[in-house]
C-alpha cells in the first residue's frame, strides 16, 4: 500500500492516542509527525533489533510490535513511550493496518486474478478454488467490454481512472489497462441483462470519458460471460467487435459483438475463400469498375429495402435515372439489384471487398 495511505492512517491514530506513532517497513519509515532524524540514523541497528529481539520490543523511547497478514512480521508499528499504554496501542494500531493491509491484498489479487483469467493465464481447474480462495462469485453474470483510445489520447492511467470512478465497487467491478491504447472493464451484470442494457451503460461510459478526460474512444461489449470461467471468451468476443466494427460499423463508437451481423461470419473467412467467392461473383467485370456515384447510389438503394421510388426521391433524380443506374450495374456484373437473391449475394461482396482491403488483424 501506499505509504501516503499509511501516513494519513497513522496521523489519525496518533493524535487519538495522543503519541507519536509510526511505521517501519524495509528501511523505510513512514511518520505520523515531522521525520525523526534520530531514528533515522539508527535505521541499521533497528533492522537489527527486529531480526532478533521478540515483539515487542523497546529502543529510543518507542515501543515496536510486528504488523503483518503472515508470518514473519511485514513491518513494524511505533508507539512513543515503553509503558503498557504504548504496548497497547501499538497492538491495537498493528492489527488496524494489518486488516487493511488484507483487503487491499483480497483486491489486487482478485483483480489479478481477473486479469489471467481474460488472458487465458490460468487453468481451466484452477478458475475455481482460485475464486472460491478470494471469496469471488464464481457463476455471477458478467461482461467484458473493451475500451480502445485512439492515436494520440489521453494516458491509459487517466482512462483507467475515469472509468473506475464510474463503477467505484471495487470488489465486483474491475478495470485495468493492457496497454496504452486499450482498458478493459470487467463488468459485473445483473441475470437477465439486455443488449440495450449494455449499450447505454457503454454510452455511460463513452460519454463521461468524453467530457471528463476529453479523449476519444471505441467501445467493444463482448459476449456475457455466464461464469467466471468465460471471461476470457467475453474479453475475445470484445476484441472482434473492434475488429469488425472498424471494418464494416465506422460510423459508430459502441459496437456490441451481439449485433455484428453477417460482419462477424465474414471475419472469420480465410482471405483465400474471400477472393474466390468475389472472383466467382462478378464474373463480368470487377466490382473496381463501379464508381463512386454508383456505389453510393447502391448504398441508398439497399438502406430503403430496394424501393426505386423512394431511393430517386432521395437521391433527387428521376425514377427513369435510377433504373438506368440499376441496370448499368446489372450489365457489368451480371446482377439485377431489383432481385431480392442478387441484392444480398452483392450486398455480401462488397462486405468481402471491404473486408480484403482493409487487412484487419486476424484475432
Amino acid at each position: 500500500m501506499a505509504h501516503k495511505f499509511y501516513q494519513s492512517v497513522l496521523y489519525q491514530m496518533g493524535v487519538s492516542a495522543g503519541r507519536k506513532v509510526g511505521l517501519y517497513e524495509d528501511g523505510d519509515f513512514v511518520f505520523s509527525y515531522p521525520e525523526d532524524m534520530v531514528m533515522l540514523q539508527h535505521e541499521p541497528e533497528l533492522a537489527r533489533l527486529a531480526e532478533e529481539m521478540e515483539e515487542p520490543f523497546h529502543f529510543l523511547g518507542f515501543t515496536f510490535f510486528g504488523a503483518s497478514v503472515h508470518n514473519p512480521a511485514e513491518f513494524l508499528i511505533f508507539v512513543e513511550g515503553e509503558d503498557d499504554a504504548a504496548v497497547r496501542y501499538a497492538e491495537m494500531i498493528s492489527v488496524a493496518i494489518s486488516s487493511m493491509n488484507q483487503l487491499h491484498n483480497d483486491r489486487y489479487d482478485r483483480s489479478n486474478l481477473i486479469r489471467n483469467i481474460i488472458l487465458d493465464n490460468v487453468l481451466p481447474g484452477d478458475i475455481l478454488v482460485s475464486a472460491k480462495e478470494l471469496h469471488l462469485a464464481y457463476d455471477t453474470p458478467r461482461v467484458i467490454m473493451l475500451l480502445r483510445m485512439a492515436d494520440g489520447s489521453a494516458s491509459a492511467h487517466t482512462l483507467s481512472e475515469v472509468v473506475q470512478s464510474i463503477f467505484p465497487e471495487k470488489n465486483r467491478d474491475f478495470v485495468f489497462n493492457l496497454d496504452e491504447r486499450n482498458t478493459i472493464l470487467a463488468k459485473d451484470i445483473q441475470p437477465g441483462t439486455t443488449d440495450a442494457e449494455l449499450d447505454q451503460l457503454a454510452k455511460t461510459i463513452l460519454d463521461t470519458v468524453t467530457a471528463e478526460a476529453y479523449t476519444q474512444i471505441t467501445i467493444g461489449i463482448g459476449s456475457i460471460a455466464p461464469t467466471i470461467k468465460d471471461l476470457a471468451k467475453s474479453y475475445k468476443d470484445a476484441r472482434v467487435a473492434l475488429e469488425v466494427g472498424k471494418v464494416f460499423d465506422t460510423e459508430h463508437k459502441i459496437i456490441n459483438y451481439e449485433n455484428l451481423g453477417i460482419g462477424r461470419l465474414i471475419y472469420q473467412l480465410p482471405t483465400t475463400l474471400c477472393e474466390l467467392f468475389l472472383s466467382e461473383v462478378f464474373k463480368k467485370e470487377s466490382i473496381d469498375v463501379l464508381d463512386s456515384e454508383t456505389l453510393f447510389t447502391i448504398q441508398k438503394f439497399f438502406e430503403n429495402d430496394l424501393n426505386v421510388s423512394e431511393t430517386s426521391r432521395q437521391l433527387y433524380v428521376h425514377r427513369n435515372t435510377l433504373v438506368y443506374r440499376l441496370d448499368k450495374v446489372q450489365k457489368l456484373t451480371g446482377l439485377d439489384l431489383r432481385i431480392f437473391d442478387h441484392a444480398i449475394v452483392f450486398k455480401i461482396a462488397m462486405m468481402v471487398k471491404r473486408y480484403l482491403v482493409s487487412n484487419p488483424m486476424k484475432l
